[in-house]
């Protein structure tokens, strides 16, 4: 047997589990070793009932008060226990598990593991693991591994087959020398690996996960420095003379360039003119004016008789792209076609736009992922765009780029990355970044704040609509979840109709039809709508420069560069602007602004 070896060659591997595990993508014995564990229970002193906190996997420590009762519900059984100590109780509740009702004794101590919930004022658990002393005691001695799994593959089935598989990590190959491993204090690449599967204690597991990431880091950079090599090599293949018309547009501009801006334009020309084929990086805040300089540059190539597209993640954001081009290309008097293709458009729309792409050598292409479909096809396309470059995937970025004969390829992203990892990152792009806002701007008002404090949050939000502006609020949830304590977009909608009557408000979720959500958007960019309640699904959108107040509910539950994006959505006039992140964790860190 060796490393490619199919997973069925482990004992206790037969078809139907075969499938399971392709499911997770697991084929070989070299997948199975390679799949790591997503966490690990720590398995810490009990607690007692009566310190059993909501919202924790914990142990809890106590006797059942009577035999377990078992139920049916529809083919489901439901085991039922009652965890009693003074004044306070915990439910236990099991599924599909009616032997333990013979294994559970009245009186006798047991510890129970599993997540504290509230429901109806009653403390329970749902379907916790149950120990002896002697059996958690021996348990809590190491850090158990646990996998991602998928419907009919268990966590213990998956840690028995981890066991077999490695009793061949001999096989693994260790590409770092000696010398970089004792110099970086590395483990062995067999025993970091055996390591993340089974953690004999925390030093060594953190030691591991320094190798395994290490190796990440050593493989992705070698592979963007081959790409960056490939493409250095590639010569420009399109002829780049005129400049007049450009510098005529940002002549007439109602505002001048900034000096950030400038200067990113006058690299890209200078890089489309230049003898290798261009691969740039914009990074730019929300609202620094990266779309004027994409349209600029877009200009540039229309004007020497190319074809450009901008491919942006969202459909709303792609048709206000459109809308914007189409008015500059008429207010500036430019004669350059600007074609719309999305995902939603009808067949005949498609088709229209699919034989303007052929027709038009010098159009501006605006669209969603329609444009790296395969009847998407050009003539003389020379540059290609992807805006808001961490929604898309470097697949895609790829296909993007295969679209023209070896066309220029800028990207944009509004994620804040500090320019040592960016460059470590987009390792095969060069890097620009619009490090100024315009000067009208006004710098967002940040406030963190605890749900005592919603009431004044709502005050806030009647005072700015009364006096004209838009509002947008976060939730992190689509609907009530019993799994998750946490707002939800279908509730707040209802709550916060109540709290602000005579205010128009609207919710938008990932669970609506394309055709709903950029409907919603469109009527909220076009002022028909006051407050627009939404989950994160409009963290990279529309341009509504009458947004002034952005309320993020549960603000502790997103990364911060969703919190960046979202804030981005406000500030983007010269009206002052406010984000009010509302937390609702009892966490110290959590309160921090």
């Amino acid at each position: 047997m060796n490393l490619d070896s199919n997973l069925r060659e482990l004992k206790g591997i037969g078809v139907k589990t075969e499938a399971l595990f392709q499911n997770l993508g697991v084929y070989t014995v070299r997948d199975i070793l390679l799949h790591f564990p997503r966490e690990y229970h720590r398995f810490e002193k009990p607690k007692t009932i009566n310190e059993a906190s909501v919202g924790s996997v914990m142990a809890v420590f106590g006797k059942i008060s009577k035999t377990p009762l078992v139920k049916r519900s529809g083919k489901m059984t439901v085991t039922t226990a009652l965890l009693v100590e003074k004044e306070r109780q915990i439910s236990l509740i099991w599924f599909r598990m009616p032997s333990l009702k013979n294994r559970l004794k009245p009186g006798i101590p047991y510890i129970f593991y599993g997540m504290v919930k509230q429901k109806n004022q009653q403390l329970i658990m749902e379907q916790p693991g149950v120990y002896t002393q002697e059996q958690y005691e021996e348990l809590s001695a190491s850090l158990q591994p646990i996998y991602a799994l998928t419907k009919g593959l268990t966590n213990n089935q998956l840690r028995k087959t981890q066991k077999q598989a490695l009793e061949f990590l001999f096989l693994l190959e260790d590409f770092l020398p000696e010398k970089l491993r004792d110099q970086h204090d590395f483990l062995e690449y067999g025993q970091a690996v055996k390591e993340l599967h089974f953690p004999t204690d925390e030093i060594l597991l953190k030691r591991a996960r320094n190798r395994l990431a290490y190796n990440d880091f050593f493989e992705f950079i070698l592979m963007m420095q081959m790409s960056k090599e490939q493409r250095v090599s590639e010569e420009n293949e399109f002829c780049f003379k005129e400049k007049g018309i450009v510098e005529n547009v940002i002549q007439n501009l109602p505002y001048p360039l900034t000096n950030a801006q400038r200067r990113t334009l006058d690299r890209i020309r200078e890089d489309m003119r230049g003898k290798f084929v261009m691969q740039r990086l914009i990074q730019g805040d929300v609202g620094s004016g990266k779309t004027i300089v994409a349209f600029l540059a877009m200009l540039d190539v229309a004007s020497n008789g190319y074809q450009s597209a901008i491919m942006a993640p969202t459909e709303v954001l792609a048709r206000q792209h459109y809308e914007n081009f189409c008015q500059m290309c008429e207010e500036y008097d430019l004669d350059f076609p600007v074609i719309l293709l999305t995902g939603s458009m009808s067949a005949k729309q498609k088709r229209e736009a699919y034989e303007k792409m052929l027709l038009y050598e010098n159009a501006l292409i605006v669209g969603t992922h329609a444009l790296i479909q395969e009847k998407a096809v050009y003539e003389k396309l020379a540059l290609v765009i992807t805006d808001e470059q961490h929604r898309f995937g470097v697949k895609q970025r790829e296909t993007f780029g295969k679209k023209g004969q070896k066309p220029h390829i800028l990207v944009m992203s509004a994620t804040p990355i500090p320019r040592t990892l960016a460059i470590i990152l987009y390792g095969d792009l060069d890097i620009s970044v619009i490090d100024e806002v315009p000067a009208k701007r006004l710098p967002i008002k940040n406030c963190v704040v605890g749900i005592k404090d919603r009431p004044k949050a709502y005050t806030f939000i009647e005072k700015q609509v009364r006096e004209g502006h838009q509002i947008y609020v976060i939730c992190p949830l689509v609907e009530e979840s019993e799994n998750i304590e946490a707002e939800n977009v279908t509730d707040y909608t209802k709550i916060l109709s109540e709290e602000l009557p005579g205010i128009r408000i609207t919710c938008l979720h990932g669970k609506m039809k394309p055709s709903e959500k950029n409907q919603i958007m469109e009527d909220f960019l076009n002022g028909e709508s006051d407050v627009l309640v939404s989950t994160t699904v409009i963290e990279v959108g529309v341009n509504v420069p009458n947004a002034t107040v952005m309320l993020i509910e549960d603000a502790q539950r997103f990364g911060l560069a969703q919190l960046h994006q979202l804030r981005g959505r406000v500030g983007r006039s010269d009206l002052q602007s406010y984000c009010i992140m509302i937390h609702t964790s009892e966490s110290e860190e959590a309160k921090k602004p």
